[in-house]
This record gives structure tokens, C-alpha cells and sequence, in this order.
């Protein structure tokens, strides 16, 4: 049984949630602080976190950080702010969804289940590969382990950044259109969020290319979306295995 987390502050919205979540077969857990949200994320392994942002102690944005800076929990945001740059923060801080008060149950339900499948499917991608490791060149990513490095500096990546950098080093030459990796990594199919998709590139290039005006590993192509490099030599996690222990 799918286990999940909701922080939430109004005791009528946390039971409303609770009870329809429990109704469809989840396990639930309920918090109404945000300290105390913080240390139950970071203490269990939950399938899902619903996170309000306004809340006790602890805002939801420091809950959010605070918890992507040890884990990848898959977060929804819920809270009673409408506006974009609400919307886009959080979703650049980690959260995989959002959505605002008032919302449709039916609505949650669906994003929970879809979330939690998207996250399914992204570690059955990453886990195909025996060793787990990918090395283009001076790049080296260590998908378990969460760790990038150029020529032996670590590169401290967002979780997203991770994620955008993980998908498109698996499958090199693949163009993905920006309301691909937007669906992907984000699960958002709306056009107003396509900026922050060019805002993640931009900062994962800032970190990885020595010439972002000729990038070397992520290449744009124009009109279309962005891939990465297919022409950089490629080695296969088998000649990994004496090399990185």
C-alpha cells in the first residue's frame, strides 16, 4: 500500500484529502506543522507528500528544500496562492506538482496517482542499467548515488536539474521538445510553464559546459526542443566497473 504524507494546516482540507485517499487504498499520515511535517518526510519513506505552503514554524517552500536537499519524494504543493510566481517557485525548488485551493478531489486524486506513477516509471529507467553510471567523455553521472562530475569536480545539481541532465544523457541524439521534459520531469502540459523548462537548461549548462555559447553535451535544436550530444564517446557501464568503486 502506497504510503503518503499530507501537510496541511486547515484540519477540514487535511481530513477532506485523508479521507478520500484512504478511501482509495492509500496509507495516510497527517501533519498540521510544518517542523513537524519535516522530520516525519525525512524520518519515513512516503510515496507522496502533500504540501501546503503556508504553514506553522515552517513555511512549505523551507519544508520543500529542506527535504529535496536529502530526498526525492515526490511533492504536491497545495496551498491558497494562485499566482504564477508562486507556481513557478515551487516547482523549481522541487515540487513535482501543483495545484490551488479551492480544487477538485477528483482532480488531486488523479494528479496523486499520476505523479506516483511518473516517479515508478523514472526509477525502472534508471535502474535498467546494472551499474548505474553513464560517462560521456569528462562528464561522469552516478544515477544512484546522485553525483555529477567534470573532470573530477562534483557539480551540485538541483533535483531537477539531475533529472533533466539523467534523462537526456540516457537516450543521447533524442531531441525532447520543452512540453516533453515539461511532462517528464515535471508533469505539466501547460504552455506557461515552457519557461521553466529553458531556465533549468540554462542553469544545468551553466554548470557543465565550459562554453555555454558552444555547448559540448546539450545541444539545442532549433524549433524544436533540446537533446543531448550523440557524437561524444560513450562508455558502457561494464567498462565502468574497475574504473568507479
Amino acid at each position: 500500500m502506497k504510503k503518503i504524507l499530507i501537510i496541511e494546516d486547515d484540519i477540514d482540507i487535511s481530513k477532506l484529502i485523508e479521507f478520500n485517499l484512504v478511501d482509495n487504498h492509500y496509507n495516510v499520515t497527517t501533519c498540521l506543522d510544518g517542523k513537524r511535517g519535516l522530520e516525519l518526510a525525512l524520518k519515513e519513506d512516503f510515496s507522496l507528500i502533500i504540501l501546503d505552503l503556508t504553514l506553522p514554524n515552517l513555511n512549505g517552500i523551507e519544508v520543500c528544500k529542506n527535504i529535496r536537499r536529502q530526498k526525492q519524494t515526490p511533492i504536491i504543493m497545495l496551498t491558497a496562492r494562485s499566482n504564477e510566481i508562486d507556481k513557478i517557485l515551487g516547482l523549481e525548488l522541487g515540487a513535482d506538482d501543483y495545484m490551488t485551493k479551492p480544487f477538485s478531489v477528483r482532480e488531486l486524486l488523479s494528479r496523486v496517482s499520476a505523479v506516483i506513477r511518473r516517479n515508478t516509471i523514472r526509477k525502472n529507467q534508471q535502474t535498467k542499467d546494472v551499474y548505474n553510471r553513464i560517462l560521456f567523455e569528462e562528464l561522469f553521472i552516478d544515477i544512484e548515488q546522485r553525483k555529477v562530475i567534470i573532470n573530477s569536480e562534483k557539480i551540485n545539481l538541483s533535483p531537477k536539474e539531475f533529472e533533466l541532465l539523467v534523462l537526456m544523457a540516457s537516450t543521447p541524439g533524442k531531441v525532447y521538445s520543452r512540453d516533453s521534459l515539461l511532462e517528464i520531469i515535471w508533469g505539466y502540459e501547460f504552455e506557461g510553464y515552457r519557461h521553466t523548462v529553458n531556465s533549468h537548461i540554462n542553469r544545468l549548462r551553466n554548470k557543465i559546459e565550459k562554453n555555454t555559447d558552444e555547448p559540448k553535451f546539450i545541444l539545442t535544436t532549433w524549433g524544436v526542443g533540446y537533446k543531448f550530444n550523440e557524437e561524444l564517446k560513450y562508455l558502457t557501464s561494464e567498462s565502468l566497473q574497475n574504473n568507479f568503486k
